[in-house]
């Protein structure tokens, strides 16, 4: 889940390390401003923010003097400059688009804008939200601990520490955090199950299953009652971005939808998200299992000189579809298909960037690198953020080119999330001020994991 609020963060476990003052300074202006941007977009009506995006000039980023810069980052091997990264993703991109035959059909992107604009997702009645009593007595299933500060309350208290504070966990906090994320992960893999997420289920459906799934893992879903967000997952659908919440909308064969699925379990919080094809299967969906979809591969996904892996399935290993009723409904899917391994490549682009001693600014150019290469754009306004006993704090992600200058360190953990758009990346919220909305109906997609920075690279805690 985006980047809303900051909370309380106090546990023995993880202590919050100040920077140098000049980073100190840069990033505290950094991090407000990162703060509020919710709070600033939820007060808006779509039509007046609609205006204040026209109007408003960019921000100037805040002046970091060279000194900030590590000086002992080594320097980003040859093979990873932005430069390389895009032409990699462009290779990908080029291989998709001739296998699939879309050099030959320029304006592909257009229909399929004009096609979700004349089909647009709106909100659906929804059920009544599953928030717990705020005095609830204490039981053995559900004690105190259980419940994240903002449960009974809808808000997650004020900050413990400042927003210029990183926190590095230590081993005991790693190894919490890792039990949360991989149950995470294992949630989001019940939401994105062929099974589950095709055409006649609503996302409601999906809710409901994974909100039961998570208490009885002995967890609690994060989103739930976070801000007053009255569901345990965001579901967003096709141009929605981010955000997005669970209804009676009846899931239609070609929606691209993103799964945001985070839970709250031993003191933490782990998080991640995925998005789907619905009904982009090679089988029929009803009564399939967990264990008969084959193990992933990442080495060979996208091995251009082997069978091209993301060229036959999907990131679940899922192989795609093959047969269509109209050539139309192949396009349908086949764009989505592009857009959703750009997302998924610019978030592993992402990743691979982390290492010790590297800046917090070579992610959003990696992740930039790839969205260019494929010819979409990148959401500005929503970012990935630390995580820990707070839902969100500092360090804030941003998943496009920036110049924000802060060393990675051992023990950082944060979420890497981009959002990738067919169109531009102008937004728009809807009315319940948590739907997030491209202006231009282009369909979004997103990959989020959860990341530790460890002595020797990166470690991804939200895997299988």
């Amino acid at each position: 889940m985006n980047s809303m609020t900051i909370s309380p963060l106090a546990t023995p476990a993880i202590r919050a390390v100040k920077r140098n003052s000049t980073l100190t300074s840069s990033l505290s202006s950094l991090s407000f401003s990162n703060h509020f941007n919710f709070f600033e977009t939820s007060l808006r009506s779509p039509s007046r923010q609609r205006r204040q995006q026209r109007q408003r000039p960019p921000s100037p980023q805040p002046t970091r003097p060279k000194s900030s810069i590590p000086s002992n980052a080594p320097p980003t091997p040859e093979s990873e400059t932005p430069h390389s990264i895009y032409e990699r993703a462009k290779s990908h991109a080029l291989a998709f688009d001739r296998h699939h035959h879309l050099l030959s059909s320029p304006s592909w992107r257009q229909t399929q804008m004009r096609q979700t604009r004349l089909s647009p997702t709106k909100p659906h009645p929804r059920l009544p939200p599953k928030f717990f009593p705020p005095h609830r007595p204490p039981n053995s299933r559900y004690p105190p601990s259980f419940f994240p500060p903002y449960a009974h309350t809808s808000r997650p208290g004020p900050p413990a520490h400042p927003p210029h504070h990183v926190l590095l966990h230590d081993p005991p906090s790693v190894a919490r955090m890792t039990s949360a994320a991989k149950l995470a992960r294992r949630l989001l893999d019940v939401a994105c199950h062929p099974s589950l997420a095709r055409a006649g289920r609503t996302t409601e459906d999906v809710d409901a299953l994974v909100h039961d799934r998570t208490l009885a893992s002995g967890a609690y879903p994060s989103p739930l009652n976070y801000m007053g967000f009255p569901k345990s997952i965001c579901s967003s659908v096709n141009e929605v971005v981010c955000h997005g919440i669970p209804d009676g909308r009846e899931l239609r064969e070609g929606d691209v939808v993103s799964f945001d699925v985070s839970c709250y379990v031993g003191g933490v919080h782990g998080d991640n998200c995925g998005t789907v094809i619905v009904g982009d299967c090679d089988f029929d969906e009803n009564g399939i299992s967990a264990s008969a979809l084959p193990e992933w591969n990442e080495d060979d996904y996208y091995d251009l000189s082997s069978d091209c892996s993301f060229l036959k399935r999907d990131w679940r290993n899922v192989p795609y579809r093959t047969e269509f009723s109209s050539e139309e409904e192949r396009m349908r899917f086949v764009t989505a298909r592009r857009l959703v391994q750009a997302a998924l490549e610019s978030r592993d682009e992402g990743v691979k960037a982390c290492r010790p001693g590297g800046c917090l600014s070579d992610i959003g150019a990696a992740i930039h690198a790839v969205a260019d290469a494929y010819g979409y754009d990148t959401v500005r306004h929503y970012r990935g953020h630390g995580i820990g006993t707070d839902f969100h704090c500092a360090p804030f992600v941003k998943h496009f080119r920036n110049d924000d200058k802060l060393e990675l360190l051992p023990g950082m953990i944060f979420t890497i999330e981009p959002m990738i758009v067919e169109g531009t990346a102008e937004c728009i919220e809807w009315d319940d001020q948590w739907t997030v909305a491209t202006e231009d109906f282009g369909r979004a997609a997103q990959f989020e994991h959860t990341v530790l920075i460890t002595e020797t690279g990166v470690e991804i805690l939200t895997l299988p």
